[in-house]
């Protein structure tokens, strides 16, 4: 097998052995096996069974089974004894932590060791339930970052190389076998094969992919043998901007989390100054003994610890960002999934977000003069000397037809207006239709005063078409017009459309089900906006618009309705994607700077997924608060209780601890909401 790439001749057999990329890794499923090897889960849980030996010891043995509880509370209580006193040390402030660990010595100390063990191992159990939440959670995102291959097989003259995928460079060309992870973003250079992309884009079928087409690092080759050409750097992947972004969400904290750490710092402080208060001042006003007083002051510090409250909000919150992770929407942090819920807009970028962002030819007209194949021909001809997207378009329209092009010569950019060539001797201009506008015999410059050639046009023959009234008819159907010109004539006419999602309707109408208003903010014309708008049925339309004006009306729509989600692809959508409420780009088609900005990612460019990701969010938001009521019940009722009937430290215990574990698992639920 013989080709030339970049210059170099290459000779390489698809068979041959070589290092590839190793073998991806499942993340692990939600199961007893994953949770008992948590460390904190171990501990916990031998602090457990220790608690159980140490109270059947006890009937034959006290100082045993002192000493047994003495290794429970070692066990079960040093991760969060250390995180208090690291809290109390680094940041000068108190926890709940310390509050646990102060409750369960002070049970001890007056005799209760059974009772301060159990809270020590509920307490530790209940936290070693959130870590492994948050973990599973987390893992969810990133999981695709274990998917990232080590080395890949580069062709080096003809031979095979196995090189660390951070020494690839643009332009390289490397051999992914059947099974391999893909180790670089690329276009297929030769072969063929399907590629399973589920790890980028959350699709489980696989996409076929040919010569030209676009993969992704870590997206698994299935069966045939691809050639690619490097096309992005190992820092700028697809895959290395999922990492950031996963990094991103790890750090990100609700407002609400924030709020939630503010008052528990400021509550720990008045639940250890009433308990000092109940030790020390409920013997001389109230004349309990001090064994009552100091029994209560326990029971009060284990029952109105904020445990349950400051567990209500972040394992929601994670459990709704790995919910969206496995659709393929990846968000930046959980304050988003929390400005999420309270969507009143939608505002969509138009080309790239609710069209394809490819444009393509719908109407090709030829004059009486010329043959449509041939005109085609000669027009693809010319264009295919352009990288322009319109360019691109009439050269695919040709290929599309089995056309054959012609030999162009003296091709010219005639900037701000389209392309000229000579192809078969005669000068032929492709470009914008304003040239109809122009009074006849008028010169028009085609390159503002460049001095690279002129756009005319002369008076069409009397039976030539009406070429002002099909661009009318045209342009009214929301298409891009330009006019095909042999010399200074015009011959011809293409126009061209860009499609709009298969999904697009679908998508906005789940949005308007929700209440949701949806807006299209375009710098298109107003025509072809309006159209776009009729077959996407959105709310609102704002045509002919530069960033800073898409950044005007994305404020407006915030001052008239409240939050606004922008979703955009460009560059130009940075700006509204950084002021709206939340900010999504687009995984495949946007740009750097968009996916820079926004706080979430649609990995596949589903935007189907947004009326599902507001539902989610909504409802992490009702969980949120379902569990912050529960919780401030709880710890009233028990510290209501305490005072005036009295709660048995194990009750007390168990109500507290109960309850936060009950909350956490509350927030589990939406991780199976679809």
């Amino acid at each position: 097998m013989e080709w030339v790439h970049n210059g170099r001749v290459g000779s390489v057999s698809p068979v041959e052995k070589g290092t590839g990329p190793r073998e991806p890794r499942h993340p692990g499923k939600w199961d007893l096996r994953s949770l008992l090897s948590n460390p904190e889960v171990i501990a916990a849980l031998g602090s457990g069974i220790l608690m159980v030996a140490a109270w059947i010891v006890g009937q034959w043995s006290e100082w045993l089974s002192v000493t047994l509880y003495v290794v429970s509370y070692t066990i079960g209580g040093w991760i969060k004894a250390r995180e208090g006193i690291e809290t109390l040390i680094k940041e000068r402030d108190l926890d709940v932590n310390l509050l646990m660990i102060a409750a369960a010595l002070g049970a001890a100390s007056i005799g209760y060791w059974n009772e301060g063990a159990m809270l020590i191992f509920i307490f530790a159990l209940s936290g070693a339930l959130e870590s492994y939440t948050m973990e599973r959670s987390r893992k969810d995102i990133s999981s695709l970052m274990e998917l990232q291959p080590e080395t890949a097989l580069r062709i080096e003259a003809g031979e095979m190389v196995s090189v660390s995928i951070a020494k690839l460079e643009i332009g390289d060309l490397i051999l992914v076998k059947p099974g391999e992870l893909i180790p670089a973003d690329g276009k297929v250079y030769r072969g063929g094969s399907s590629v399973n992309q589920s790890s980028i884009t959350g699709e489980s079928v696989p996409v076929d992919k040919a010569v030209g087409d676009d993969v992704f690092a870590g997206t698994l080759n299935e069966e045939g043998v691809l050639y690619i050409e490097v096309t992005q750097a190992a820092g700028a992947t697809l895959f290395a901007k999922i990492i950031k972004l996963v990094e991103e969400a790890e750090n990100e904290v609700p407002e609400s989390e924030r709020f939630i750490k503010r008052f528990e710092s400021i509550y720990a402080r008045v639940v250890v100054f009433v308990t000092v208060a109940l030790i020390g001042l409920t013997t001389p006003i109230l004349g309990w003994d001090w064994d009552t007083s100091f029994y209560k002051a326990m029971v009060f510090l284990v029952v109105a610890s904020p445990c349950a409250l400051v567990s209500s909000i972040m394992p929601a919150m994670l459990s709704a960002i790995s919910n969206r992770a496995r659709k393929g929407v990846l968000f930046k942090g959980g304050a988003h999934i929390e400005n999420m819920a309270r969507t009143a807009v939608v505002a969509f970028d138009k080309t790239g977000t609710l069209t394809l962002g490819s444009p393509e030819v719908t109407d090709f007209i030829a004059g009486d003069e010329l043959m449509r194949k041939e005109l085609l021909a000669i027009c693809a001809s010319v264009e295919s000397m352009s990288k322009h997207p319109l360019a691109v378009a009439i050269v695919r329209k040709a290929a599309e037809e089995g056309i054959e092009l012609h030999p162009a010569e003296n091709a010219q950019s005639l900037t701000g207006w389209g392309m000229q060539a000579e192809v078969e001797g005669k000068l032929w201009k492709i470009g914008k239709s304003d040239v109809l506008d122009r009074e006849q015999h008028e010169v028009v410059d085609g390159v503002s005063g460049a001095g690279m050639g002129v756009v005319s046009v002369t008076e069409a023959p009397g039976n030539a078409p009406d070429w002002i009234a099909i661009r009318s008819k045209l342009e009214s159907e929301g298409k891009t017009v330009s006019v095909v010109l042999e010399g200074d004539t015009v011959v011809g006419m293409i126009a061209l459309q860009d499609a709009v999602r298969p999904q697009a309707a679908a998508a906005v109408k789940r949005l308007q089900q929700l209440g949701i208003k949806v807006a299209m903010l375009t710098g298109d014309r107003k025509a072809t906006a309006q159209v776009i708008a009729k077959q996407t049925g959105v709310d609102m339309v704002f045509s002919d618009l530069l960033p800073e004006d898409k950044v005007e009306h994305v404020k407006n729509l915030r001052e008239k309705h409240g939050h606004v989600v922008m979703v955009g692809d460009g560059v130009n959508d940075a700006p509204a994607l950084a002021t709206a409420t939340v900010g999504i780009g687009m995984g495949v088609t946007g740009s750097g700077t968009a996916l820079e900005v926004a706080d979430a990612v649609l990995m596949n460019d589903n935007i189907e997924e947004i009326a599902g990701t507001v539902k989610v969010a909504r409802k992490a938001q009702r969980i949120v608060k379902q569990n912050m009521m529960f919780a401030i019940t709880v710890i009233l009722t028990l510290i209501v209780t305490n005072f005036l009937a009295g709660v048995a430290l194990p009750l007390g215990v168990v109500g507290h601890e109960g309850s936060t574990i009950l909350v956490i698992l509350n927030g589990l639920r939406l991780l199976r909401t679809k």
